[in-house]
Order: structure tokens, then C-alpha cells, then sequence
């Protein structure tokens, strides 16, 4: 089974396909002409492993945390996408977007986000490549992230505040949907995620790939092996996930764990921990399982982290657990913040809290001595300080 590449409807197993208005149906179905050729091309290649490499600081460290994998009486390692300009994995893929949307004569982006990172990183982009930038984000997000929205609006992007429903992510990916239904001939929507309609699961996870390359290739250095025991990464919409894990879903001897953000506990009614508490249905674009009411009335999800508070999941990711490739965790609030502390205090490193969650596993499960597991570090916790500071 290829669990990596969706088929050429954009299926992975059940899930994924494009349903969208009929207006944007133009729009998608030219990136889905031309998406491959594009991203696929030397001159496109060369340009943007250039910018990866010299604007963005790739390849990030793979840091072996000594202290952490005493206490857990394993071999822990950390990709450090914390450690990108910008602060997390998200620049990856708002680059090359921003640089795919120029070969399609767009001229101008939109973008949601919801902890601000991934609107960062959009901003970042167009600043650098000479494009307009628009931002939707949560009222209660811009409330929560104020120092992402400042580096926003600096950067030269418009940030419009979502006011419906949650006030968070799923509402701004609502307003930025329909934004591009409104502008579908200048407008290329850079969505942040593996969700949304057939291409952008598998665009986004083409470039945010380049963390499990580097994985593998700096694990051989390190270790003289390519494959770890495990890979570990948070999940909300799931594109650092998808990226840690891309290159590991066809080996079977690599297990594969995600962890979702269980809020105040998947009972609670207060929670985002989707394949715990979903079921088959379209969300945004796609086919997937979305955290829904019996008619199909989407739930309001709950997270600490403004970038894990989604109701559904990335195709490629329902994919896997539906096929059992990967073991789900459900990381609750208050264990998320203990492993952001315990982090903090070992290694000397402040995680932002979505990729405290992947840490948080570290507590759920038991690893061997001579095991090798590899934890994403999607981003730092700079924009988290607030929430950090409430809870010292």
C-alpha cells in the first residue's frame, strides 16, 4: 500500500478528493495540472533549496538530548525546525508556495493561520518575493499570539480578524476560502496545512518533506543507520507531521506516532483530538474525519496551542490511523505544559506548545534502551510566553 502519494483524484485510501464551489473549481484544478511539473523542475528546485538553505538556515540540527533521553532511559533525538527563520517548520512550505504561486502569475496571497507561525512564515515570503499578503486569523488566536501578529504586520501583511463560530483556525480558514472565491484570478491561497481540496495535502506534504530527508540523512551520520525506532510528531491539521514522517511510511520497521491535542480530555467536551472523536466527513475541502455533531454540524475544538485547535485531520494522517501505520495519543492541556517545562529545564530549549504535545508522549509510552526515537520540534516558544507565564 502507498501511503505517502495520494491517487490522481487526491485520495489517500478513503480520504481526500477536492469538494469545492464551483468558482473555485478554476483555480484548483490549475494547481492540480500544474503543481507537479512546477515544484518538480530544475529551476524551481534550484531556486528554492537555495532560499532553504541560505535564507531559511536549512538543514536544521538533528540534537541528541542527552538530558531528556537520561530521564527516559532511551535514545532521544530532536529535529530542530524550531531553530528556522521564523521560528518553525511552516516557513518550508510558505516559501514554496509563494514561489509556485509566481510561476502561476498570482500576484496576490492569502493565508489563515491560527497559532500565527504559518502567518509568519506567509508574510516572510511575500516581503521577500515581492507579493501582497493577506492573513485571516481568530479573533480569540489574535488575542492569544499578539507578538505573531505584530511580526505580521511588520512584515507588510493585512491581518483580518475571523469573528465567527470559534473565533479560530477552522473559522479563518472559512474567511480565507471565501476570499479566494472572491478573487480567484489574482489570489493563490497558501494553505498552512495537509488539509483543504486535492492538490494541497500532497503540496504542502512535498514540502515539508525535507524534515524526514534531513532526518535520515543526518540519523546515518550520527548513528550509521537511516531509519529511527520511532518518529513522534504533533497533530492538528498535521503538516509538520506529514513532513517527520514522509519519508518513513513505507518503512515497516519505523513506528509512526502522533499526538493530538485532547484539551481538557477527550470527554470533556472540550477537546481536538479528531481521530478519538470523529467520523467520516468533508471539512474544508476535503474528505476526512472531522469532529462533527449526527447531522453534520461541525463541533468547536478545544486546544491550549492556537495551532492544534482544528476539528479534523489531514487526509494523509486519517489515512494512516485508519490503517493502523501510526499510533494516536491524545495529549492533554495540562500535560502538554508539563513537558514544555520538563523541556525547558533539561535541555535548555523553550518548545512552542504544539510540539510539547509530540513531547508529552514521552510519558504515555514505554521505549527500550537502545531504541531511537525522534521527536519534531516544529517550533519555538517565543509566541507561547503568555500562556507560559500564566501556568509557571
Amino acid at each position: 500500500m502507498n501511503y505517502r502519494n495520494p491517487d490522481e483524484n487526491g485520495y489517500y485510501g478513503e480520504f481526500g478528493g477536492a469538494f469545492i464551489p464551483e468558482m473555485l473549481y478554476p483555480n484548483v484544478e490549475e494547481l492540480q495540472k500544474n503543481y507537479l511539473e512546477i515544484i518538480e523542475s530544475e529551476e524551481f528546485q534550484n531556486e528554492y533549496q537555495d532560499l532553504l538553505k541560505n535564507y531559511v538556515g536549512r538543514a536544521t540540527p538533528l540534537y541528541f538530548a542527552k538530558n531528556l533521553s537520561q530521564k527516559y532511559n532511551t535514545r532521544i533525538y530532536l529535529k530542530r525546525e524550531d531553530l528556522n527563520h521564523t521560528g518553525a517548520h511552516k516557513i518550508n512550505n510558505a516559501l514554496g508556495q509563494v514561489l509556485l504561486a509566481k510561476r502561476l502569475g498570482k500576484t496576490r496571497i492569502i493565508a489563515e493561520t491560527g497559532a500565527g507561525q504559518h502567518g509568519v512564515a506567509t508574510a516572510t515570503a511575500c516581503a521577500l518575493l515581492g507579493l501582497e499578503c493577506i492573513v485571516y486569523m481568530g479573533e480569540i488566536d489574535i488575542q492569544r499570539q499578539a507578538p505573531n501578529v505584530a511580526r505580521m504586520k511588520m512584515l507588510g501583511a493585512e491581518v483580518i480578524p475571523a469573528t465567527s463560530g470559534s473565533k479560530t483556525l477552522k473559522d479563518a480558514v472559512n474567511e480565507a476560502l471565501r476570499d479566494w472565491i472572491n478573487n480567484p484570478v489574482t489570489t493563490h491561497y497558501v494553505i498552512g496545512s495537509v488539509v483543504g481540496p486535492h492538490p494541497f495535502p500532497d503540496l504542502v506534504a512535498r514540502f515539508q518533506s525535507i524534515i524526514s530527508k534531513e532526518i535520515r540523512e543526518q540519523l546515518k551520520e550520527k548513528t550509521g543507520r537511516e531509519n529511527p525506532d520511532y518518529v513522534i510528531a504533533c497533530v492538528g491539521g498535521g503538516s509538520n507531521a506529514a513532513g517527520t514522517f514522509y519519508h518513513f511510511v513505507e518503512e515497516k520497521e519505523v513506528k509512526i506516532i502522533a499526538a493530538e491535542a485532547g484539551g481538557l480530555g477527550v470527554d470533556s467536551g472540550k477537546s481536538a483530538a479528531t481521530t478519538f472523536l470523529g467520523t467520516l466527513g468533508v471539512l474544508h475541502g476535503s474528505k476526512s474525519l472531522v469532529m462533527q455533531t449526527e447531522d453534520g454540524q461541525v463541533i468547536e475544538p478545544h486546544s491550549i496551542s492556537a495551532g492544534l485547535d482544528y476539528p479534523g485531520i489531514g487526509p494523509f494522517h486519517a489515512h494512516l490511523f485508519k490503517e493502523k501505520r501510526a499510533e494516536f495519543f491524545s495529549i492533554n492541556d495540562e500535560e502538554a505544559l508539563q513537558s514544555a517545562f520538563e523541556l525547558t529545564k533539561l535541555e535548555g530549549i523553550i518548545p512552542a506548545l504544539e510540539s510539547s504535545h509530540a513531547l508529552a508522549v514521552l510519558d504515555k509510552k514505554k521505549f527500550r534502551e537502545e531504541d531511537i526515537v525522534v521527536i519534531c520540534l516544529s517550533g519555538r516558544g517565543d509566541k507561547d510566553m503568555e500562556t507560559y507565564l500564566k501556568n509557571l
